[in-house]
């Protein structure tokens, strides 16, 4: 199906130093449809890889290659049409995985990645959980014809519902995924933190700025960021500086619309260590999805000592140590009058908020972490 003749990637992670804490012994094999740091699902499993390695005794991941041209068959993922479900060369992850010889499999993704991790786990006899981390049904909505909608959500609902009765245990990262994971026959379900690329932690901070003058967002450009409304009020607020990181399909019609504004920066795609300079420039990342199933970035913004106003809607709410370091945009309400709620505060307060967002965001990662080697370990066949 894929003309590439390596339709897949392993990302390995083996522990760090020979004198760190005796691994558990558990043998990870992740299996995954999205491509690396492409969006939340993808980074998720980044981030996490790089610090859970030296706490297992090892641990891969199985997922797409990022490649140049789509193969002739293969479906656009709602949400992100540069990403496609393509089918995994199968001899080549077979042989990876018999070299891995996982006693649990965790499968991330309704697609072919993650259907070949069930397949592989039930045929080992290994353990097998799964994860389920965004409602593709809503973004369907979205993005896709009501015929192309209905094959779509099909689909999805019959291949979450396969692997979901087939789990010891689904793993969600928003609570109010559980009543839905459950519908579909989840017989367990585990709310899981989310980490932190350990690069947000471990470089220091710039000091908050004394007054706030600039503004960020970064992520897709596309109709469920609401980043329109970032436009809106940056026309209203000519004196404060807005940066607008990412892309996505909507770039065109941003920039469109933003060209008479001279306090609107459109920063293009960014790697982790641009993205580090966007939020050290800035003293408010913005969120203002209509769907943002947690909202790493903002989570990444706190690592970095900044507050964020994100979508009440957001899971990153769920979590009651956030709260210190968030600020919650009700989306019926203008962005305009949050953000003018915002720069009404002492900044005396604003400094008191990034500050306790800095340790909220290091203390949900460390206990994330340990969160996934526990969770790990329960499921783990001996």
């Amino acid at each position: 199906m894929n003309a590439d003749k390596r339709p897949f990637t392993v990302l390995k992670i083996t522990p760090l130093s020979a004198n760190a804490t005796a691994p558990a012994p558990l043998r990870v094999a992740f299996f995954s449809d999205s491509l690396s740091e492409r969006n939340g699902t993808g980074a998720y499993y980044h981030d996490l890889l790089a610090q859970l390695g030296p706490l297992v005794e090892a641990a891969e991941v199985f997922q797409p290659l990022d490649m140049k041209r789509p193969p002739l068959l293969s479906w656009p993922m709602p949400g992100d049409p540069s990403q496609r479900l393509v089918t995994p060369n199968l001899p080549r992850i077979s042989r990876a995985y018999r070299k891995l010889q996982p006693n649990i499999v965790v499968s991330i993704t309704p697609g072919p990645f993650g259907m070949l991790g069930l397949y592989h786990a039930k045929r080992n006899k290994a353990a097998f959980i799964s994860a389920f981390h965004t409602d593709f049904e809503q973004l369907a909505r979205i993005y896709w014809r009501p015929l192309s909608r209905w094959f779509v959500n099909g689909y999805l609902n019959n291949a979450n519902r396969f692997l979901c009765k087939r789990s010891a245990a689904v793993l969600v990262n928003n609570s109010n995924l559980q009543d839905d994971v459950e519908a579909l026959g989840a017989p367990a379900v585990e709310i899981m933190g989310t980490p932190i690329q350990p690069m947000f932690l471990e470089k220091a901070p710039s000091p908050y700025p004394e007054t706030l003058k600039r503004i960020c967002f970064a992520g897709r450009l596309a109709p469920e960021k609401n980043v329109d409304r970032i436009i809106d009020a940056a026309a209203q607020l000519p004196h404060i500086e807005f940066l607008i990181g990412g892309d996505g399909p909507l770039r065109k019609e941003l920039e469109s619309s933003a060209a008479k504004l001279n306090n609107v920066t459109f920063c293009g795609w960014m790697n982790r260590e641009d993205l580090i300079g966007l939020i050290d420039q800035s003293s408010l990342l913005l969120l203002p999805s209509k769907i943002e199933t947690f909202g790493s970035v903002a989570l990444e913004a706190m690592a970095r000592g900044r507050p964020a106003l994100v979508s009440s809607n957001a899971g990153i709410h769920d979590w009651p140590q956030l709260k210190d370091g968030l600020f919650a945009y009700d989306q019926e309400r203008p962005l305009i009058d949050a953000i003018r709620d915002i720069l009404a505060l002492p900044e005396s307060q604003l400094k008191e908020k990034a500050d306790a967002a800095r340790a909220a965001a290091e203390g949900l990662n460390h206990q994330t972490i340990r969160q996934w080697v526990d969770v790990l370990g329960k499921y783990a066949k001996d």
